[in-house]
């Protein structure tokens, strides 16, 4: 299946739908054909804008999911607009229960040892059939090929990185290919949401497309990080004014 791209600041989003991306990974981990994913939020986006490598990163990804329901109104407002929003913690979810389903093989890569090897027991809890074959915390060597070659060694289906946004991107672009096969995607927070460290908003502040204010809420020291967000918006703005 392929996809309509929608370019919102310069980064591809795909025009697809959660089921839609849901069917095409599962088609890549079928046929053992790498796939990398990146799930783009507004901050996301203004860092690509600000920085020409990590926009060259993101450009290399098979598909860029929009993360967040202010890519979504950007889309709408720019008149290109996206089917829905297609959050990362539920593709996440979304892949851990296929793979629970066809005991697939997956790898983690990130957080601090704690939160990751509390993230894995959580999987082995509730999904028992996935077959968990590395756990590695993010606290590494960036030049240390021991571990791509670890990652190669077991073959997995799927490889999560959770080392934060902009690394984790970056590392999957340099060492996908070597590895050869498995849907890699960066996931960012997810780890210390599946571990408990982290409580993802209720479910009523997702349908009211308010779970940024929760998190920011939750966790304060992330004002900083969320003054990208009216930063995004009046980007936007000055370019659905100009009409470029």
């Amino acid at each position: 299946m392929s996809f309509q791209t929608v370019h919102i600041l310069g980064v591809p989003f795909v025009r697809a739908t959660m089921d839609e991306m849901m069917s095409v990974i599962h088609a890549h981990v079928k046929q053992q054909k790498p796939c990398f994913i990146v799930t783009a939020n507004p901050e996301i986006v203004m860092k690509a804008n600000e920085e020409p490598t990590y926009m060259a990163t993101i450009q290399q990804a098979d598909y860029v999911v929009a993360d967040g329901i202010g890519v979504v109104k950007a889309a709408e407002w720019l008149g290109t607009p996206l089917p829905e929003r297609v959050a990362g913690y539920d593709m996440l979810c979304r892949c851990l229960r296929i793979a629970d389903e066809h005991q697939y093989r997956i790898y983690m890569i990130g957080a601090k040892e704690e939160v990751v090897q509390a993230a894995a027991q959580h999987i082995r809890q509730h999904y028992p059939n996935v077959r968990l074959v590395g756990v590695r915390n993010g606290y590494f060597d960036w030049n240390d090929q021991t571990i791509v070659e670890e990652v190669k060694r077991a073959e997995p289906d799927f490889v999560f990185v959770a080392l934060g946004m902009g690394k984790q991107e970056q590392w999957i672009a340099e060492h996908m290919h070597t590895v050869g096969r498995g849907v890699w995607m960066g996931v960012g927070g997810s780890f210390d949401v599946l571990a408990g460290v982290v409580k993802r908003a209720p479910e009523l502040w997702i349908r009211l497309n308010l779970e940024w204010l929760y998190r920011l809420l939750k966790q304060p020291t992330r004002a900083k990080r969320m003054m990208a967000l009216p930063r995004f918006a009046w980007t936007i703005l000055k370019q659905k004014v100009v009409g470029k």
